[in-house]
């Protein structure tokens, strides 16, 4: 049976997109304006410098919040989240800016998620599987292991119970978002959906990988090549909150040990590649001890460079 075959047309659950600029180019307002035609769809703009809709030239559909500061991922998020759930939407569909979703995908997601409640019940969300020509192709879905990240291949039809998702591409059922709760805002960006994944199962809900469905996505900027392994490469600063969020979520209870202890085995791996392998090599480190001091010690939110 095929993917088309197992959704039904009869859902009438209403289907809201949220999506978070920073710095946005003119790829990315033509991505957005794609999405009006697909339902309600929200922009939140994290570029520090105010712009209007008609300026950036969104479609005149598009709901367009204008922060004027990069108030984070999580942030955006729940601004976008919080626009739909005033409009009545039942399902969030969230995109970073530089996402490429199929109609395929955007007609599909919320079915299928539509689909899975009735039948499990509590479902949080679903999810394709990402696919970066950089990195390898399709990543495979994950679930958490002691020491090690099981990883899952995107086969078959039916969806696949996993542990987490990246944020952008899945598909949020509304109705579960109040027991939840709304993305950590103090986290910023790294981990932030992450963290969201384990609070819904701590809660009992499901959260899905849709393996028929793909999303091309780049994870990070340019990737470097190590031992004839890609990894993908960020700036200095982003990895300051990897680190940095990696370490506060450690010390969270709610967080499985067997997340905790991959992590922890990740770590000096990590350091190795950007002391070594990435450019310039000492403010990846210096951002990377930074970010882990400020986790141990509490100091979250936004980083103040000041």
């Amino acid at each position: 049976m095929s993917l088309g075959d197992r959704v039904t047309s009869s859902s009438s659950a209403s289907t809201g997109i949220v999506v978070v600029f920073y710095r946005p180019d003119a790829a990315c307002v033509r991505r957005a304006n794609r999405y009006a035609n697909a339902g309600l769809c929200v922009v939140v703009d994290n570029t520090e410098q105010s712009q209007t809709a008609e300026q950036l030239g969104l479609d005149k559909r598009i709901v367009y919040v204008a922060n004027g500061a990069n108030l984070g991922i999580a942030t955006g998020i729940n601004q976008g989240v919080d626009v739909l759930l005033k409009a009545g939407c039942t399902s969030a569909l969230i995109f970073d800016q530089d996402s490429e979703p199929t109609s395929l995908l955007l007609e599909t997601l919320p079915q299928l998620l539509d689909e899975e409640k009735h039948q499990r019940g509590r479902v949080a969300l679903i999810g394709p599987a990402y696919e970066d020509a950089r990195l390898g192709g399709v990543a495979p879905f994950v679930r958490f292991g002691y020491l090690r990240l099981q990883r899952v291949a995107p086969v078959g039809t039916r969806p696949l119970e996993i542990d987490f998702l990246i944020s952008s591409g899945s598909c949020i059922n509304l109705a579960a978002w109040h027991e939840i709760g709304p993305m950590d805002d103090a986290l910023f960006i790294d981990f932030v959906d992450l963290e969201w994944c384990v609070r819904a199962r701590a809660r009992g809900y499901a959260v899905l990988g849709a393996p028929g469905l793909r999303l091309a996505h780049e994870l990070g900027g340019e990737p470097v090549r190590v031992f004839g392994r890609q990894y993908p490469s960020h700036s200095p600063l982003r990895h300051y909150y990897l680190f940095r969020n990696a370490v506060a979520l450690i010390k969270r209870s709610y967080i499985p040990w067997t997340w905790k202890s991959t992590e922890l085995v990740k770590f000096p791996f990590r350091l190795a590649i950007y002391g070594l392998f990435l450019e310039p090599r000492l403010s990846h480190l210096r951002m990377a001890f930074t970010g882990i001091w400020h986790g141990l010690t509490g100091r979250m939110g936004r980083l103040d460079r000041s």
